[in-house]
């Protein structure tokens, strides 16, 4: 029983690579014969006779015109057969040479392949099977013994194997040369690339302006002020008050000193608008210090082992804060989970709270400026969040740009 439940996975996981591949093998060797056997024909029933050279010459280059000429349709057919059956999705022109070479070339010599590597499995599995049908039969002049029936038995599971492997070869060969010829041209391709990379960072540097003054306005307006008030009453103290026992005026002096310290820091931190402890220990560092300071209690997970682009690593910290204030403002959270790995070249935080549920960044809320931020680094961002929650918040990020 274990060693059936130990297997049946794999063997589950092959039938339906098998499955899918015949299915995708055997729709591209009906299109490649009804592209080509059908053209090919329609000159020898024309011409019983083909005496005349121009009948000879008709006869040969029809097959080559008309595929040539259907193009577009071809190209249409093949692009929804790779959707349909292996998913890939092909976009490109309606027309192109670099199609008319997958159509003459690649598509029939992949077909042609897959005739053979159905043929090999046919007969491997006529060869494999031997041993079921020779004793019924008798014993065939052709097997004079068990011994050679062995042998055939293992020559064609080497067959089996061998039509295994080269179906699924052709399917993958088959997706690159189709993405290959039947997709977009390569310079229109970097074209909008180049365009894509423009807007996002375009994205960025608004997102960047738009919140570097919210937050000038927000500390200037609150705890800026508040500072600015507190240092210049203590300040009035110390010059007013003369009477004061030395415990007292030392710890006014002190207050004093450490309010326009704060003040100096807090300017600090609205010019630069970066943690330091962020550029010197990391995230991890930096995420602990958010989440000892949120609202509500948090937990952290941080598995980075090796750092990302510093760029990478600001947005991924802002994500975080932001994505917990919102939570602290809008969720009815009673605790929040923050966790942050790094797998492979792909940074991913991943942020989940308890609440209520219904974030929609179409709302304002806040999450469209989280997707901003992400899509400023070619990174992506997902949210699930049903009505009674939980909030589920997911970015990725290319750990280097």
């Amino acid at each position: 029983m274990s060693l059936l439940t130990a297997i049946g996975p794999a063997v589950g996981r092959i039938a339906h690579r098998l499955r899918r591949d015949a299915r995708f093998g055997f729709a591209g060797i009906a299109v490649q014969f009804m592209a080509w056997a059908v053209p090919m024909s329609v000159p020898w029933l024309i011409y019983d006779d083909a005496s005349s050279l121009m009948d000879v010459v008709l006869a040969l280059t029809v097959p080559l015109v008309a595929p040539a000429v259907a193009t577009p349709l071809l190209t249409r057919v093949q692009r929804r057969r790779f959707g349909a059956l292996l998913g890939a999705r092909i976009t490109g022109p309606r027309r192109s040479w670099r199609q008319l070479w997958y159509h003459l070339l690649a598509g029939p010599a992949v077909a042609f392949g897959g005739v053979l590597a159905w043929s090999s499995a046919l007969v491997g599995g006529a060869a494999a099977t031997v041993f079921l049908w020779r004793w019924p039969a008798g014993r065939l002049k052709f097997l004079p013994d068990a011994t050679a029936a062995a042998y055939l038995t293992v020559g064609g599971l080497a067959l089996l194997a061998l039509g295994y492997w080269l179906i699924g070869a052709l399917a993958r060969l088959d997706t690159r040369a189709a993405t290959a010829l039947l997709g977009p041209v390569p310079a229109k391709e970097l074209e909008r690339r180049v365009e894509d990379l423009t807007e996002s960072r375009a994205g960025a540097v608004d997102a960047a302006d738009a919140e570097r003054r919210r937050i000038e306005r927000d500390l200037h307006d609150g705890a800026q002020q508040r500072l600015v008030s507190m240092a210049v009453n203590l300040g009035l103290a110390k010059a007013t008050l003369k009477d004061l026992p030395d415990e007292a005026r030392q710890v006014i002096d002190e207050a004093h000193r450490e309010a326009k310290e704060a003040i100096e820091e807090l300017g600090n931190l609205v010019r630069g608008l970066h943690p330091a402890v962020l550029d010197e220990l990391g995230l991890d560092a930096a995420l602990s210090g958010i989440a000892a300071r949120a609202p509500l209690p948090t937990r952290l997970r941080v598995h980075v082992p090796e750092r990302a682009a510093p760029t990478v690593e600001a947005v991924a910290y802002f994500v975080v804060s932001e994505a917990l204030a919102n939570i602290a403002k809008h969720a009815r959270a009673t605790r929040a989970e923050v966790t942050v790995v790094r797998t492979g070249d792909t940074l991913r935080v991943v942020v989940t709270d308890d609440g209520v549920g219904g974030a929609d960044p179409a709302r304002g809320s806040g999450l469209g400026g989280l997707a901003q931020r992400a899509g400023s680094v070619d990174g992506t961002f997902d949210i699930s969040s049903p009505r009674g929650g939980p909030t589920v918040i997911t970015v990725e990020l290319p750990c280097a740009l």
